[in-house]
C-alpha cells in the first residue's frame, strides 16, 4: 500500500519526543521531520484515501471530514499541551513523499521562521455573539399571564399586527446584539495583540441556536490569557436575547497564512475560525 505524508504543523525543534500513544489521521503515530532548523510534524496516510481524487470525494463526506479534523486537532493540542507553539497547517496538507515535505520546508522556510517568531508564546481565543430573539408565538396560542393581545388573534388584521410586533421585536434584538458585539470587539481588541473577523456562521449549517453577529478570533500572549478572560467576564451582556460563546485556547489558526506548495492537495481550513 502506497503511503503519503500528512503534515500537521511546523515547529521549532521540540527538544522532546511527542507524547506516547499519540495517534493522528488514519490512526498513524505522528513523528518529527527535522529540516533546516525547523521541524514538520508528519504522519503516513494511505494513498487510496488521500490522493487528489479520493480526497476530493471524502471532503464531501461530513462524517469522514469530522473524524479527520478531530484527529488533526488532537495532534495540534498535544503540541500545545507540551508548551510548544505550532504553526498549524491546513487540514489534509498532503505530500507524495519525504522529498515533497522537504521542498515545502525549503520554499517556505523564511515565512515559517517569521510566523513562528510572531506567534511564539501566543494562543488564540474565539468569541462569538448570537442574537436570540424570543420565538414567535403560534397564532392559536393561549394568552399567557399578562400577555394580553399576544394570544389568539381575533381577526386577520389582529394577526398582521401581532406579526408586525414580532418582526419589530426581532429587529430590535438583532440591532441590540450587533451594537453590543461592536462594543465587545473593541474592548477585547484592546487586550489582544491581533484580531481576525471571520464571516458569521450560517445558521442553516450550524447547530448553534440564534443568529451569529460576531465571529472573531483574538491572539493573546499566554501570560495574559487570564486577564483576557476576566475582561470578557466583566463585559458580558445581561440583555435578553444575546448570548456569548467563548472557545479556546487554540493554536493560532486564524493568524497563519495558508501555505502553498505544488506537492500539497487542495483542502479546507480547520481550526476555530473555520467551518460554518
Amino acid at each position: 500500500m502506497t503511503e503519503l505524508r500528512y503534515v500537521y504543523a511546523i515547529c521549532e525543534p521540540l527538544g522532546a519526543e511527542l507524547p506516547a500513544g499519540l495517534t493522528g489521521v488514519a490512526g498513524d503515530r505522528p513523528h518529527m521531520f527535522p529540516h533546516l532548523g525547523l521541524v514538520a510534524v508528519v504522519s503516513h496516510v494511505p494513498e487510496r484515501d488521500f490522493a487528489e481524487q479520493p480526497l476530493r470525494a471524502h471532503l464531501e463526506d461530513l462524517d469522514w471530514l469530522a473524524d479527520t479534523a478531530r484527529a488533526h486537532e488532537r495532534v495540534i493540542e498535544a503540541l500545545m499541551g507540551a508548551s510548544i507553539t505550532p504553526l498549524p497547517l491546513r487540514l489534509a496538507t498532503v505530500f507524495h513523499d519525504d522529498t515533497g515535505v522537504r521542498l515545502m520546508m525549503e520554499e517556505q522556510a523564511a515565512h515559517f521562521r517569521d510566523t513562528l517568531d510572531r506567534l511564539q508564546g501566543r494562543i488564540e481565543w474565539g468569541v462569538k455573539v448570537y442574537a436570540e430573539p424570543e420565538p414567535e408565538p403560534e397564532p392559536d396560542a393561549e394568552p399567557a399571564q399578562g400577555d394580553g393581545p399576544r394570544g389568539k388573534p381575533a381577526s386577520g388584521r389582529d394577526y398582521l399586527r401581532q406579526r408586525r410586533r414580532t418582526v419589530m421585536a426581532r429587529e430590535d434584538t438583532w440591532q441590540q446584539a450587533e451594537g453590543f458585539a461592536d462594543r465587545l470587539h473593541a474592548t477585547l481588541s484592546a487586550h489582544a495583540e491581533g484580531t481576525r473577523l471571520h464571516p458569521p456562521q450560517n445558521p442553516a449549517l450550524s447547530s448553534a441556536p440564534g443568529q451569529n453577529v460576531l465571529n472573531a478570533a483574538y491572539l493573546v500572549p499566554r501570560p495574559y490569557a487570564a486577564e483576557f478572560m476576566d475582561v470578557l467576564d466583566r463585559t458580558k451582556c445581561r440583555e435578553r436575547g444575546v448570548r456569548i460563546e467563548l472557545t479556546g485556547p487554540w493554536a493560532a489558526y486564524s493568524f497563519v497564512e495558508s501555505v502553498g506548495s505544488g506537492g500539497s492537495q487542495s483542502s479546507p481550513e480547520t481550526g476555530p475560525g473555520a467551518g460554518t
